[in-house]
């Protein structure tokens, strides 16, 4: 009887032992939103799966939620903001993150269904923005760089406010206090006379950024979206594996093929 049981139990243990064995992918957990983040990294996935890093993808529907998750440890990266959004929740916040690499950018983009251009703009025509701080410097710039605003000398321009144009001859107004997410159904309901969107948020209302935006932030733009994770874990090798992999030629090529322009691959 004993003889029996030992040789049961050794059976057990062998069973278990090769099953370990034959499962040995390394499960990476990220967080990230929709379009393009999630759509990028699906088509990340498989090449992953062979370098033996299984991905599992987490998508959220409000942006909100994902930091505190990765700094709790729910997950172990996340991939959905720009470098001066997550420098600003940092020290907000004291999130022990860390940036461990820019993958691609997601230009701003002013739309409008009244005017065909920044020029036709005018005066006292209302521009309507998100709530998030992070993106005025861009909207500001963008304008800037339009000939429509001037920003007082010396500002630091990723993190310009209405309070730092020093010129605005068309007495432009300025509106945010709208969700980020929901600034393409107030553009399809003709609110405002321009409305400042970024781009993951116009491609998943069905809007080509390219296309259908009457101006456009440049591909010089300082705001690249990240991968990013809890403080340290940057040196992991299945993080840069995963960063490797995102900024490989197959997946900038698809970046560009997919969106046609709209979001734009980065490498450091």
């Amino acid at each position: 009887m004993k003889k029996s049981m030992f040789a049961f139990i050794s059976l057990l243990v062998a069973l278990f032992v090769l099953s370990a064995c034959s499962n040995n992918e390394d499960v990476l957990v990220i967080g990230a939103t929709s379009e393009p983040h999630a759509v990028i990294l699906e088509k990340a996935k498989p090449i992953l799966e062979e370098k033996g890093i299984k991905l599992d993808i987490k998508v959220f529907s409000k942006y909100e939620l994902i930091n505190p998750a990765l700094n709790q440890g729910d997950i172990d990266a996340n991939y959905f903001q720009h470098i001066p959004y997550f420098n600003a929740q940092v020290e907000e916040f004291g999130y022990e993150l860390a940036n461990a690499g820019s993958i691609h950018l997601e230009p701003m983009g002013i739309y409008s269904k009244k005017y065909k251009s920044l020029d036709e703009l005018p005066e006292g025509a209302i521009i309507l923005m998100s709530s998030s701080t992070a993106d005025h410097g861009r909207v500001l710039s963008i304008l800037e760089a339009n000939g429509l605003i001037k920003l007082k000398e010396g500002v630091d321009k990723l993190s310009a406010s209405v309070l730092d144009i020093a010129e605005n001859p068309k007495d432009l107004k300025f509106v945010f206090n709208y969700a980020p997410e929901l600034l393409p159904t107030i553009y399809n309901n003709n609110e405002g006379d321009a409305v400042a969107i970024n781009s993951n948020y116009a491609i998943e209302a069905g809007l080509n950024p390219s296309k259908d935006s009457i101006a456009l932030e440049s591909s010089d733009s300082p705001y690249a979206n990240i991968i990013a994770v809890k403080k340290g874990d940057e040196n992991k090798e299945e993080i840069k594996a995963l960063i490797e992999v995102l900024r490989s030629e197959e997946i900038q090529k698809f970046i560009l093929e997919e969106w046609e322009g709209s979001v734009v691959p980065v490498t450091e």
